[in-house]
Parts: C-alpha cells; structure tokens; sequence
C-alpha cells in the first residue's frame, strides 16, 4: 500500500487496498496489562477508526504478543512475505475492525523508508482467499516500492514523480510502466490518481489491458494487482494487454522463484497445483 493513499481492493479479482504515506494517528491509549499479559497501543486511524498496534521485533514476531484473528493475520503475512523479510523490514502492524471501511489492508514507509507498516482491517479478513490475496497485494507494493527500486523526491527524476518519491530507471515499476503505461500518453491516470471514477472511466476503455478495474487506478496499483494474478493463477495464454503483463513477471527469475515459494506456501489453503 502506498504513501497514505488508501489501497482498496473489492471482492472478485480482490480490489486490494494499500496506502502508502504517512499514516494520519493520534496515541489515544498506552499499553496496558490485562490477565493475559500486556495489551496493543490503541490510536486512530483514518480507515479503521481505532487501530490495535504492535510493534514488529528482530525475529519478525510481535510485541505484544497478538491473539485472535489479529495474530491470524500477521501469520498469514509472514507466510506470503517470510519471516526474514518481516524481520527486515517491518517495523509496525496495525490491526483495525472497521465494517463500514471496503479497506482490506495497506502498507505504508515508516518515516525511515527502509521500514514499512502493515495495517490490516480484522472486518474483512476471515475470508483465507480473499486474506491471502490481500496480502500479495500488499507485499508487491513493498518489492516494488523499497528503497532499491525507489529513489528520493528530486527535481531532476529521470524517470516519473510519485508521493513515495523517483523510480530508479532500472526499477521494476518503470520496466512496467514503460512497457504499458506510456503508451497511453496523458490519457492514463496519473501514478499518484486515487480518484475512483477516473480509474473506472480508464478501465471501460481498456477493459483487456487490466486484471481488474481497481488496477486502472494508477500504475502502482496495476503492478500489484498483476502480480497478485501472477502468483495465484496459472500462466497466461494468450495476447491480451493484461497477459503480456503477467507474462513480464515470468520474465524475472527472482518474482518466479517468488511465485512458486507462496504456492508452496498456501496449496492446501488455495487448492493450488502446478
């Protein structure tokens, strides 16, 4: 998820949500200790209302300990990520209960950008599919945005300006945004556009060029989106836009060694077979 703005993902192809900013909270209650041992920060948060936070320690478990579908999700995200890569590079996850939010999860940098937060929405995670998608979703956007492949706001970006700063050329997301974006001209949404009715109108016009219509929102989201179809569904055959998109992932050994670990991973959750 992205530099706060909200990443939402609805159901059928999973319109996952990501943020990416800085996450708007206010502490509003310390941690405490119960009968069962020390509880979670409680603060406000834009999406979920009220959040439980944890922070991330250097084994990739929680402090507090979290219990619950809270803990559900964070082991779900240590499967999809692996817990060396939590270890690394997560510093924080919220875990909100919001109903009324279509929020399913982001992610956003810390204000050092080598560290990431994950909040996930506890109202719309019990569902292990939807959850497990999510979840990649939200992964994608940390590979694809940390610090190797995005590079500080600068005036001379060679490349595209983004709230979370200037795409290194050599980066994934300006291969993909070169590949597939470009050649809309200005008539794509901006990498920043977050506004819904534009990405709907982009996607009626290019219905076979997306995986869903929430990745017409704006590259960042098509890039997670793809990859999150990618991992989960079998290669692509044939040559629509969004099959070439997918196919560009098979072209990286390291995304395709990716792939193949969360299959590993989540086969008797998913039904998945190669």
């Amino acid at each position: 998820m992205r530099t706060r703005i909200a990443i939402a993902i609805a159901a059928v192809l999973l319109l996952l949500v990501g943020g990416g900013a800085v996450a708007l909270a206010l502490i509003t209650e310390s941690p405490s200790l119960s009968a069962d041992g020390p509880r979670p920060t409680i603060e406000e948060d834009d999406d979920f209302g009220t959040v439980e936070v944890y922070t991330v320690l250097d084994d990739g478990s929680l402090d507090p300990a979290a219990d619950g579908l809270a803990d559900e999700v964070w082991e779900t995200f240590l499967r999809v990520a692996t817990v060396d890569f939590a270890a690394e590079v997560m510093a924080e996850y919220r875990a909100g209960d919001a109903a009324k939010s279509d929020t399913l999860a982001y992610v956003y940098q810390t204000d050092d950008p080598d560290y990431w937060v994950l909040a996930a929405n506890l109202a719309t995670s019990s569902d292990t599919e939807q959850l497990i998608a999510t979840l990649i979703h939200e992964y994608a956007h940390i590979i694809t945005l940390d610090t190797t492949q995005v590079g500080e706001q600068s005036s001379t970006c060679e490349t595209f300006q983004m709230v979370e700063g200037c795409p290194e050329p050599d980066s994934l997301l300006v291969a993909f945004h070169d590949r597939f974006w470009t050649p809309y001209g200005d008539s794509a949404p901006d990498a920043d556009n977050d506004d819904s009715d534009d990405a709907w109108d982009f996607y009626r016009e290019h219905e076979d060029d997306f995986v869903s219509d929430y990745a017409a929102t704006n590259v960042v989201e098509d890039i997670a989106e793809s990859f999150m179809t990618f991992v989960l569904e079998d290669e692509p055959d044939g040559d629509s836009v969004a099959a070439q998109k997918l196919a560009f992932f098979w072209e990286e050994p390291d995304l395709v060694a990716i792939r193949e670990r969360i299959r590993a991973e989540f086969a008797d959750d998913l039904g998945l077979a190669d």
